[in-house]
C-alpha cells in the first residue's frame, strides 16, 4: 500500500492540515471531561451558579471550535481521497492502455474494470478515514489514558491490563480476514465475468435457450460470493462486540474499585465522572480504531491487486527514439524472416518458420484453414504480439526498432471482431484519421461501400451508433470498419476477414474500389472464400503453422494441393481454373 503513497504527493499540504485540525479536535474533545469534573467540583459541589454558567460557555466554545475544525478536516479529507482516486484510476487506464494483448489476457477484462473501480473506491475509502481517523482515534486513546493517569493512577492501570487483550483481538481478526478479502475480490472478478458474458452475449444467450442455464450459473457464482463474504463479515463482527466487551469489563472494574475510592475521600465525584467520560472516549476510539482495521485489510487486499497491474511491464516496449536507419523505396513493404511464434511459452507454436517477402503496392491474399496461423500472421506486422524467433521488417526496418504509433500509423486494420464505438458514425470513420475532413469521410465510406447505406438513412453520417453498433447489420458494420480503416490511406492494409459478412456483389465491389483507391497500397486479405483472395497479385496459403504456398492463383492450383482442395471445396471447375 505504501507503493501507492506517491499519488498522495500532490495533496501534501492537506495530509498535513486535515490532521492538525482533527488532532485540534481531539484536544478539545479531551480537555471537556476534565473541565465537566471542574464543574461538579467547583460549581454544583460549592452551589457556584456564575462558575458554572462561565465553564459551561467554556464547554460550548470548545464544542463549537471542535466542529469547526472537524468540517475542515472533513474538506480537506474528501479533496485528498478523490484527487488521490482521480489520479490512480488515470494512471492504471494509462497503464493498462500500454499493457499488450498477453498481459491484458492474462489479467482479464472484467478484472481489470473491477480493479479500477472497486479497488481504487476502497483505497478511496482508506485515504480518506487516513486524514480524518488515523491520528484522532489514537490519540483520543492515548491522551484519554494519561488524563486518567493524571488523574489516578491505579484505576488507569486497569485500562493499561486491557490493552493487550485488545491487541489479541486485532491481531486474530486481521490474521483471519486479510486472506479472505483477497478471495472475495477473485470471487467478485468471477461474478463480472459472468455478467459481462451475459449481457454482451443475451441474443446467442436466448437464441439457444440457455438462459435458465446462465441463471443457474449467475446463482452459483453469486452464491460464493455472498458465502466469502458471509465468512469475512462473522469474523469482522467479532471486533467490534469484543472490543465493547473488553473495554466494559474494564469500566466495571474501575467502577467498583472507584468506589472504595470515593468512600475513603481520595477521589471526588467531579473526578469519578470524568474518569467515566474518558472511558467512554476510549470505548468509542477503540470501535473506530475496529472499523478502520476492516477497512484498510480491505485496502491493503485492493492495493496488491492494483500493485500487481502497475507492476506488470508489457512484452512490447516501445521505442520512443526516431527511427534512425533510412527507409528506401526499394525495401519490401513486409518482409518475415524465419519467423517463429507462440502465445504462451507451455504452449505449442502458432507460427513455424515462417519466411515470405511482400512487395509495395502487392494485393496479397492469405488463406487456410481454421487455426492454421492466418491472423497470428497479420497480428506480428503491427506488432500486437512480438515473434519469439526471427524478426519481421516493414519498409526494410525490423518492427521493433520502431516507435510504436508511428509503426500503426503506416498501418490500417480492420480486425475480425467488428467493434464501433458510441458516437455518430462519422466520428468512428474518423478514429482512423483525427483530423479528416468530410470529403475524405465520404471517400473513405464510399471505397468501402457504406455510402450506399449512409445516404439512406434519415441523420447520415451523424446517424448515432448505439453500444459495439448493436444499431447496425454485420455487413454494415464491416463496411464501417473498413471505412474507419481506409480514410487514413495507410501504406499497409490488412483485411482480417473483413467481408464475411457481405454478398458477393458487395464483396467484389469492395475488393474493386480497394484496388483503385489503393495503387501504392499493400493489401492483406485474410479470408475463408478462395473467391475473395483468387483475383490478389499473390496468395499465402496457411497450413499447419506453416506456409504451404506462394504465388498467383494459378500457379498455386498447379503447385499447391491444400490451396487446390479449397478452392476445388467452393468453387465449381471452371470457377476455380478462370
Amino acid at each position: 500500500m505504501f507503493k501507492l503513497a506517491v499519488f498522495l504527493k500532490p495533496y501534501k499540504k492537506e495530509c498535513i492540515i486535515g490532521p492538525a485540525f482533527k488532532l485540534l479536535e481531539a484536544i478539545f474533545e479531551l480537555l471537556l471531561p476534565t473541565l465537566m469534573a471542574l464543574i461538579i467540583n467547583n460549581g454544583v459541589g460549592q452551589h457556584n451558579q456564575d462558575y458554572v454558567l462561565e465553564m459551561g460557555g467554556v464547554m460550548l466554545l470548545m464544542a463549537v471550535l471542535g466542529f469547526c475544525c472537524s468540517m475542515i478536516c472533513q474538506y480537506y479529507a474528501a479533496r485528498t481521497s478523490q484527487g488521490f482516486g482521480t489520479t490512480l484510476r488515470n494512471t492504471l487506464f494509462k497503464h493498462i492502455s500500454s499493457l499488450s494483448y498477453v498481459e491484458i489476457d492474462r489479467f482479464g477484462t472484467s478484472s481489470l474494470i473491477n480493479r479500477i473501480t472497486n479497488d481504487v473506491n476502497q483505497l478511496q475509502l482508506a485515504v480518506a478515514m487516513l486524514i480524518r481517523l488515523v491520528i484522532r482515534a489514537p490519540f483520543i486513546c492515548i491522551g484519554a489514558i494519561i488524563m486518567s493517569m493524571i488523574m489516578d493512577f491505579r484505576l488507569s492501570l486497569i485500562f493499561l491490563a486491557a490493552t493487550p487483550v485488545f491487541a489479541v483481538i486485532l491481531y486474530l481478526v486481521i490474521s483471519k480476514s486479510s486472506p479472505l478479502y483477497r478471495k472475495y475480490q477473485q470471487k467478485l472478478d468471477k461474478m463480472a465475468l459472468i455478467l459481462r458474458e451475459n449481457l454482451s452475449g443475451v441474443r446467442v444467450i436466448r437464441a439457444f435457450a440457455r438462459t435458465e442455464k446462465e441463471k443457474e450459473r449467475f446463482y452459483d457464482a453469486n452464491d460464493d460470493l455472498t458465502g466469502i463474504a458471509i465468512h469475512v463479515g462473522k469474523i469482522s463482527a467479532l471486533l467490534n462486540p469484543l472490543t465493547s466487551f473488553v473495554m466494559n469489563a474494564a469500566i466495571i472494574a474501575i467502577l467498583w474499585t472507584a468506589g472504595f475510592h470515593i468512600n475513603s475521600g481520595t477521589l471526588s465525584q467531579g473526578e469519578i465522572i470524568a474518569f467515566v467520560n474518558y472511558i467512554t472516549q476510549i470505548l468509542l476510539a477503540l470501535i473506530v480504531v475496529s472499523n478502520l482495521v476492516i477497512i484498510f485489510t480491505k485496502a491493503v487486499t485492493s492495493a496488491g491487486r492494483i500493485n500487481e497491474v502497475l507492476a506488470a511491464n508489457t512484452s512490447i516496449p516501445d521505442n520512443p527514439s526516431q527511427i534512425s536507419q533510412v527507409m528506401s523505396n526499394s525495401s519490401p513493404s513486409i518482409q518475415f524472416c524465419n519467423v517463429s511464434f507462440t502465445y504462451n511459452q507451455t504452449d505449442n507454436m502458432a507460427l513455424e518458420d515462417i519466411s515470405v517477402t511482400i512487395k509495395k503496392g502487392e494485393t496479397i491474399g492469405v488463406i487456410g484453414s481454421t487455426g492454421s496461423g492466418k491472423s497470428t500472421f497479420v497480428n506480428l506486422i503491427p506488432r500486437f504480439y512480438d515473434v519469439v524467433k526471427g524478426a519481421v521488417f516493414v519498409d526494410g526496418i525490423n518492427v521493433k526498432n520502431y516507435p510504436l504509433h508511428e509503426l500503426r500509423k503506416k498501418i490500417g486494420i480492420v480486425p475480425q471482431n467488428m467493434m464501433l464505438f458510441t458516437g455518430s458514425i462519422a466520428e468512428n470513420i474518423r478514429w482512423g484519421k483525427q483530423d479528416a475532413t468530410d470529403e475524405e469521410v465520404i471517400t473513405a465510406a464510399k471505397i468501402a461501400q457504406a455510402e450506399e447505406f449512409i445516404s439512406k438513412l434519415p441523420e447520415g453520417y451523424n446517424t448515432h451508433v448505439s453500444r459495439g453498433g448493436l444499431n447496425f447489420s454485420g455487413g454494415q458494420k464491416q463496411r464501417l470498419t473498413i471505412a474507419r480503416a481506409m480514410v487514413s490511406t495507410p501504406d499497409i492494409l490488412i483485411l482480417d476477414d473483413s467481408s464475411s459478412a457481405l454478398d458477393f456483389a458487395t464483396d467484389a465491389a469492395l475488393r474493386l474500389a480497394i484496388k483503385k483507391s489503393s495503387q501504392n497500397m499493400t493489401v492483406l486479405i485474410v479470408s475463408q472464400r478462395a473467391s475473395t483472395i483468387k483475383q490478389a497479385d499473390k496468395i499465402i496459403v496457411f497450413d499447419d503453422r506453416h506456409i504451404v504456398g506462394f504465388g498467383s492463383h494459378k500457379e498455386l492450383m498447379d503447385s499447391c494441393e491444400v490451396y487446390k482442395e479449397i478452392c476445388l471445396s467452393q468453387l465449381s471447375s471452371e470457377e476455380a481454373l478462370l
